[in-house]
């Protein structure tokens, strides 16, 4: 989880560079345009320049007043009518500071000796200058709002997803601490109830249970294990249950799993407790029963299929329910989100009981 957490801000911090990058880019382009459109053959006048300069100058700064204040201060806490306000104000002082910006330099005859000095203009040609200028800033406002909003929603994105790993990490370990108690109290059940019928087999269980914890402490801490490594957990368990069971048990294990250079990762202890269920649940101590145990791999996807002999707890069991289903269901939706499918219950001969699971590498 912790990597998920680097290379998610990682992107983040990339991203955000990138984008100040493509600013300074088009920023640069805009004021040398003046440079570039201009009459073929016509030598590029430095004097010229600085008038030119005005709608440029006013883009930028109506641009990130909005980007920088506006938007995040204003219009993102919903104040609408001060937004707006503030806005046409902006842009009133925008378009009336052309005047005097222009008054700055000096005429166009001044840079072109041949041309003619101009006549006075007639009102209606200033209102209509100012009113394209207002039009084009009123864009540029717009644009800068839109990029600010989509720059906001995707940080929000970023943290909403940060948080939802947080949770999905947290509710992993809880799941991890409830599931090793469990599985533990039923093991150590299991071996108390052997010493009293047979003390050597007890040790042999003493020993195969060593081999457990240590699985459980140190590989259980893992986020992913090799597949091969969690197969060898299962089959340990399963020679830990065969030593106290009759022999009318009959308990197979079929694991196809294949060469290290195809072996998926798994999460730890995914499977345990649909096995310890088929154990506990599909075991009698008088009739034939069974426990069949499938685990198949290649380098696309995982196939795990436990069946068992089906002898449902009495009306007068009240021993806790559906533990071991809960932690396999949460397991898998924070291990293998859209990943995966678990199918469960009564096989079709309505004898026996069924679970499996497909998971996609």
């Amino acid at each position: 989880m912790t990597r998920r957490f680097d290379i998610i801000s990682s992107r983040s911090g990339a991203l955000k560079r990138a984008e100040w990058v493509l600013h300074v880019l088009i920023w640069a382009y805009v004021f040398a345009s003046p440079l570039f459109f201009r009459r073929r053959g016509e030598e590029i006048n430095w004097l010229a320049y600085g008038p030119r300069l005005y709608f440029p100058l006013a883009s930028c700064v109506v641009f990130y007043v909005n980007f920088l204040v506006l938007v995040p201060r204003l219009f993102v806490r919903r104040r609408y009518g001060t937004f707006v306000l503030l806005n046409l104000l902006l842009l009133v002082a925008a378009v009336a500071s052309f005047a005097p910006y222009a008054g700055l330099f000096p005429p166009p005859e001044h840079f072109h000796p041949r041309r003619m000095p101009r006549g006075p203009r007639p009102q209606w040609l200033f209102w209509v200058m100012a009113g394209r200028n207002f039009v084009s800033l009123a864009f540029v406002a717009f644009v800068a709002a839109a990029v600010r909003l989509s720059m906001l929603w995707r940080s929000a994105e970023d943290a909403r997803r940060e948080a939802e790993l947080g949770r999905s990490e947290a509710e992993l370990k809880n799941l991890k601490n409830q599931l090793n108690p469990h599985f533990l109290l039923n093991t150590l059940n299991n071996i108390y109830a052997l010493t009293a019928l047979d003390p050597e087999a007890a040790g042999r269980a003493v020993l195969e249970l060593g081999r457990l914890l240590r699985y459980v402490l140190y590989e259980d801490q893992k986020g992913l294990v090799p597949l091969r490594r969690e197969a060898e957990f299962l089959r340990t368990y399963v020679e830990l249950m065969r030593i106290r069971l009759p022999k009318h048990v009959e308990t197979t294990v079929d694991f196809d799993i294949p060469e290290d250079k195809d072996e998926p990762m798994v999460a730890p202890l995914i499977f345990i407790s649909l096995v310890e269920n088929a154990f506990k649940h599909g075991v009698s101590p008088t009739q034939p029963s069974f426990v069949r145990i499938t685990l198949r791999a290649d380098s696309r996807q995982v196939y795990f299929l436990c069946r068992n002999s089906n002898f449902p707890k009495s009306d007068g069991d009240h021993s806790p329910r559906g533990i071991g289903l809960r932690q396999v269901s949460g397991r898998l939706e924070l291990a293998y989100p859209g990943r995966h499918m678990w199918h469960y219950g009564l096989a079709d001969d309505g004898q026996s009981y069924y679970s499996e699971i497909t998971i996609k590498i």
